[in-house]
C-alpha cells in the first residue's frame, strides 16, 4: 500500500493498488528500515515474475563470492544492450550501496522500479529510456549489518558496513580494481555502456537545511558539446525538476574551511571514484548525496524524486545526450593533448544561495573547550562563494601508440576489461620514441585502500628505441577510449598504475658497489670521460652537501657510467610519437 507520508507521489495517477507482496521493508517499516541483501534481491525476483519488462542478469562475481545482480527495465521487452543501443535508446545506470552504511538508493530504487511497472504513465515516460539498477553493488557491506557503524547518521535501524570483505571502500576501486566486485562492475558498464549514471549514497560533514546534495563531474572532463548542454540544459533542468517536487538542492558540502559560510569547493576528483571513471567514457555522471541527520524516510524520498526527475529529462533529451556522447568520443580522439590533472582557481569563485545553519561555538560538556554546533533554530539563506572552476595542471601530449612488454601482461588485461583495443604483435620490429624516468615522487606513511600511493611524481623524458618482441602489446591512441588510456598509462597522472603501485619493482636497485672498491674505478672513469668529469665539478661547486659527501660524489659517478642499470625507475611503457 502507498504510505501517506509519500505525499509526493500523489501527482500519480495511480491505476492500481499495489500488491502486498510488492510492498517494501522501507513501506512496511513505516520508513525506518532498509532492504536486507535477501530481501532486496527476493523483491526483484518476484517483480520480474510478474512483469515481462523486468529482467534480472547476475554478473561475475564479488569478494563474498556473490554475483553482482544488474535489474533492467526495459519497456518493450528488449533486454540486448547492442540492440538497444542501435534503437536510440538512452541507458540509465544506478547504482546502490558502493557504502552499505548509506541504503537510500536500495529503498527508492525498488519503489521506482516497482512503481513504474506498475503505473502506464510511468512506463510510458520511460518508453525510450532503459532503467538499469544495481541494487547491492558492495554486496560484502551489504550482509555485514549492524546499527553502529554510521554514528552521525539518522536512521535506518540496521544497515551494511561501509567496507567490503577485505576492507576496501570500493569508491575507491574503479582504476586499480583490487575487488571483484569492480572487475564485475567495469565487466557491466562496458557491456551496457550508460549514457547516463548516478550513484546514491549519505553524505557526512556540516548541518544545512537541504535533504539532497549532488556531485557532479568537473564539466571541464567533458567534450565541449556536452558540457554547454550540461551546464546550460541537464544542470539546470534537474535543479528546477527537483524544486518543483519539493527538494531545492545544494552541491555537495565540501567545505573551503570548518563552516559553509567560508565557501564550499568542486574538489578535483579522479577516476578512482564512480562519477568519473564514467566520465573518461563520456557519460554523464553525479553522485548523489543526501543528508546524513535528516531522517532515512525524507532521504528515501529525495532519492526516489532524483531518480524521477532524471528519468523525465531522459526521455525527453536521451537522444541528444547520445549525440554529445558519440561527438566526445570523436573529439577527444582528434585531440594532440590531453589534459590530465586539474587544480581550483581560487580567484575566480561563483556565488550561490546557501541555505544552512548558523553555526556557534559553544563550551563541550565532555572537554570543557570549545566545539562546533549548528543551530537549527537559526535558519539562514545568504549567498556564499563556491569554487567550482577549474584550470588544467596537467598537460601531456597524446602519443601515436604506447608500448607494453609482454611481462607486464597484467596491464594489457586491466586496459581490456576497460574496452581499450589492443594488439599482440607476432614478429619483432623496432620503434623509436621515449621512456619516461621516474624524478621524484611522494609516498604516504600509512596505506591508502591497501596501497602505498605515489602522487607529486616528476618524470623525465629520454629518447631511446624499443624493439618489439612477440608477445608484446600495442596500444594505439587513436580509439574511442584515449582519456582512459591516458589516464592510467602517464605515470604522472593521479590516477595512473604507476600511482597505484603496478610498476614498483622498477623503482628498487638490484646491483650497486663498494665504495672501497669503486673509488679506482671511479678515477678511471673522470679520467676517461672530460664531460663526466666536468659535470661532476660543477655539481661540487654548487653543492655544498654533495660536496662534503664522499659517498654522494662516488654515487654519482657510478649512475653516470655503464655499471649503473639502465632500467633502474625507467617506467617499462615504451612512447611511440
Amino acid at each position: 500500500m502507498i504510505k501517506i507520508y509519500f505525499t509526493f507521489l500523489c501527482f500519480l495517477s495511480f491505476a492500481q493498488v499495489l500488491s502486498q507482496d510488492f510492498t517494501t521493508p522501507f513501506e512496511r517499516s513505516k520508513g525506518t528500515e532498509t532492504a536486507t541483501y535477501e530481501e532486496g534481491i527476493e523483491f526483484y525476483q518476484k517483480l520480474a515474475s510478474h512483469y515481462p519488462e523486468i529482467k534480472i542478469f547476475e554478473y561475475g562475481t564479488t569478494d563474498i563470492g556473490k554475483p553482482l545482480h544488474l535489474v533492467v527495465f526495459s519497456e518493450d521487452k528488449d533486454f540486448n544492450p547492442t540492440s538497444l543501443k542501435a534503437k536510440n535508446k538512452t541507458i540509465f545506470l544506478v547504482i546502490n550501496a558502493i557504502h552499505p552504511g548509506e541504503p537510500d538508493g536500495v529503498d527508492a530504487s525498488m519503489m521506482l522500479l516497482r512503481d513504474i511497472v506498475q503505473n502506464d504513465k510511468l512506463k510510458k515516460m520511460c518508453k525510450n529510456t532503459v532503467l538499469a539498477i544495481i541494487p547491492f553493488y558492495n554486496v560484502d557491506g551489504v550482509l555485514n549489518r549492524n546499527s553502529y557503524s554510521r554514528a552521525n547518521q539518522n536512521g535506518p535501524k540496521s544497515y551494511g558496513f561501509r567496507a567490503n570483505a577485505k576492507n576496501l571502500d570500493l569508491n575507491r576501486d574503479f582504476i586499480k580494481m583490487d575487488s571483484e566486485n569492480a572487475k564485475t562492475f567495469v565487466q557491466i558498464f562496458q557491456t551496457w555502456q550508460p549514457d547516463v549514471q548516478i550513484d546514491n549514497h549519505v553524505t557526512n560533514g556540516a548541518d544545512y537545511q537541504y535533504t539532497m546534495t549532488y556531485i557532479f563531474a568537473n564539466p571541464a572532463l567533458y567534450a565541449p558539446d556536452m558540457q554547454s548542454y550540461f551546464l546550460k540544459e541537464f544542470k539546470p533542468d534537474m535543479l528546477n525538476l527537483m524544486k518543483k517536487k519539493g527538494e531545492e538542492m545544494s552541491p555537495y558540502v565540501e567545505l573551503r574551511k570548518n563552516i559553509p559560510d567560508s565557501g564550499l569547493v568542486q574538489n578535483v576528483r579522479s577516476p578512482r571514484f564512480s562519477h568519473i571513471y564514467a566520465t573518461q567514457f563520456h557519460t554523464l555522471a553525479m553522485v548523489a548525496e543526501t543528508h546524513m541527520l535528516k531522517p532515512f524516510d525524507k532521504r528515501v524520498q529525495a532519492t526516489y524524486k532524483m531518480m524521477m526527475s532524471i528519468l523525465e529529462i531522459l526521455e525527453k533529451e536521451g537522444i541528444k545526450i547520445q549525440r554529445n556522447r558519440k561527438k566526445a568520443f570523436e573529439y577527444f580522439q582528434k585531440q594532440e593533448n590531453m589534459i590530465l590533472d586539474w587544480k581550483i582557481n581560487e580567484q575566480k569563485p561563483t556565488f550561490i544561495d546557501f541555505k544552512g545553519y548558523e553555526a556557534e561555538f559553544v563550551t563541550s560538556k565532555i572537554t570543557g573547550l570549545p566545539r562546533l554546533k549548528y543551530n537549527s533554530q537559526k535558519p539562514y539563506t545568504k549567498k556564499i562563494p563556491y569554487y567550482d572552476t577549474h584550470e588544467p595542471k596537467l598537460v601531456i601530449r597524446k602519443p601515436k601508440m604506447y608500448i607494453i612488454p609482454k611481462t607486464y601482461a597484467n596491464i594489457a588485461k586491466m586496459l581490456e576489461m576497460n574496452g581499450v583495443l589492443i594488439t599482440k604483435f607476432t614478429k619483432k620490429e623496432t620503434f623509436k620514441g621515449f621512456y619516461y624516468y621516474i624524478k621524484e615522487f611522494k609516498t604516504p606513511q600509512k596505506p591508502y585502500e591497501g596501497h602505498y600511493f605515489h602522487y607529486d611524481i616528476e618524470v623525465e623524458k629520454k629518447a631511446d628505441a624499443y624493439t618489439i618482441e612477440e608477445g608484446d602489446f600495442i596500444v594505439m591512441t587513436n580509439q574511442p577510449h584515449i582519456n582512459f588510456i591516458m589516464n592510467v598509462l602517464e605515470p604522472q597522472a593521479p590516477d595512473s598504475y604507476f600511482a597505484w603501485n603496478f610498476f614498483d619493482t622498477i623503482l628498487q636497485q638490484k646491483e650497486g658497489f663498494s665504495d672501497y672498491v669503486f673509488e679506482e674505478i671511479a678515477e678511471k672513469l673522470l679520467a676517461e670521460n672530460p664531460t663526466l668529469r666536468a659535470e661532476f665539478e660543477a655539481k661540487k661547486r654548487s653543492d655544498t652537501e654533495f660536496a662534503q659527501s664522499a659517498y654522494k660524489q662516488l654515487d654519482f659517478i657510478y649512475k653516470n657510467s655503464p655499471y649503473y642499470e639502465k632500467h633502474h625507475q625507467r617506467y617499462p611503457i615504451f612512447r611511440v610519437e
